[in-house]
């Protein structure tokens, strides 16, 4: 990949470096027209002023710092508003934390541990997780769960909540099942759930921001437990990352399909059916942007071959469901985030290859394709671009047949020119 112009702005401490297979979440970013947020490992969250991007260099990562708070577990989601920053974290009570964007001062907090439990076992699988935030209107919504193993048997025990502005519980709906991403537009939040051991739990869930009714759902209709990857708002329809039957769909608000596309479905290479799963989806300038992930296998989780999708970036128009364009993005992505126009992929590890050079963060023009790749020597691990900044936290990573630490633990932004 090309070097890149991404500024190291801050450094964010250490961390064990990731592995060869892709780690699960433990930072997070977000950008505003004022600042930018990030949320590290070790529970501390940091703004920065968001004008600094442009003049920050490695030389001075700590350029325009307006504060810093600290907490006791990974800040692993955030969501925005005008005047406050919504954080979420994995472990411990599986807090939200709201706090004030212009000084860092808590203004209220949650633990969802109360609604689906604290860890029955000490490892990172079984802690509760604040999976996804957005706000909209007069509601913060949450989706949080937990995991745990008896035997061969898994459960899920999750939460979607909806908070007005002050802290005040509007609504609560509990399911035995796995909530991966949540967005919202105007009065209604869309809720995508992955794991759904209940058949009668579908993979998409359409709710009214106000009350938490539920005002649609919709379901590939798939054998096995997986069903959603992602979300997100696409006019008046929803766009959905299917990771039932590996494509992907628009789908109106009564939960009619509109369209389907093939992603990367079970196909035959050499001796072995390989499929991979639609991860992501993201939506700009009416187009739908949708990201695939891993190569897997019918008969092995390790396979020899390859899925000619694999790690593939797909533009498909929302109004008619044509497929516009096709991108490798060489590695797995973490997100998909959009501003009207453009749509960032980061690529981090292809554990299979292990190639560090694939490492960066793609620019597509959401109508048209890929604009540019920004190299990194880690791997992006959390995205976010908002008021005119690309921010992107790498994290270090050693590949266990190298023996060899690439990138650093540090937040990087650049102007979206």
């Amino acid at each position: 990949m090309a070097p890149s112009p991404l500024t190291a702005r801050r450094d964010l401490g250490e961390v064990d470096p990731a592995s060869s297979r892709h780690n699960w979440a433990r930072s997070a970013v977000e950008a505003t027209e004022e600042a930018v947020f990030v949320g590290t490992a070790d529970g501390r969250v940091v703004a920065l002023a968001a004008d600094a991007a442009d003049a920050a260099d490695d030389a001075v990562p700590d350029t325009g710092e307006r504060w810093e708070t600290r907490g006791e577990h990974p800040v692993v989601s955030m969501a925005a508003t005008d005047d406050s920053l919504v954080v979420g974290e994995r472990g411990g009570g599986g807090l939200v934390r709201v706090l004030d964007a212009e000084t860092g001062d808590a203004r209220w907090t949650y633990a969802t541990a109360d609604d689906v439990g604290t860890a029955t076992k000490d490892s990172l699988f079984f802690r509760p997780y604040v999976v996804d935030l957005a706000v909209t209107g007069d509601r913060v919504v949450v989706a949080a769960r937990r995991y745990e193993r008896d035997g061969e048997e898994r459960v899920w025990r999750s939460v979607v909540l909806g908070f007005d502005r002050d802290g005040r519980l509007a609504w609560r709906r509990r399911v035995h099942a796995s909530p991966i991403a949540v967005a919202a537009d105007g009065d209604r939040v869309a809720v995508a759930y992955n794991r759904c051991p209940n058949p009668e739990q579908d993979g998409l869930v359409l709710l009214d921001a106000h009350t938490g009714g539920r005002v649609a759902s919709w379901d590939p209709g798939t054998d096995g437990d997986r069903r959603v990857g992602d979300v997100a708002f696409a006019g008046d329809a929803l766009a959905v990352a299917s990771h039932g039957d590996k494509r992907g769909y628009l789908v109106d608000f009564e939960g009619n399909e509109r369209c389907r596309l093939d992603l990367a479905t079970e196909r035959r290479v050499g001796d072995e059916t390989v499929y991979a799963y639609p991860t992501h989806v993201s939506v700009a300038d009416g187009t739908a942007v949708f990201v695939t992930g891993n190569t897997f296998a019918e008969s092995t989780r390790d396979p020899d071959a390859r899925h000619p999708d694999e790690h593939t970036a797909v533009g498909v128009s929302v109004d008619g469901g044509e497929r516009l364009w096709t991108r490798d993005t060489g590695g797995f992505a973490r997100a998909a985030v959009a501003t009207e126009s453009l749509v960032f992929v980061p690529s981090a590890q292809h554990f299979r290859e292990r190639e560090a050079d694939r490492h960066g963060v793609h620019a597509f023009d959401a109508t048209a394709g890929h604009v540019r790749t920004d190299g990194l020597p880690g791997i992006p691990t959390a995205v976010a671009a908002g008021g005119g900044v690309l921010a992107v936290v790498e994290e270090p990573v050693e590949y266990h047949d190298e023996g060899v630490t690439c990138g650093a633990y540090r937040l990087r932004t650049r102007p979206i020119r």
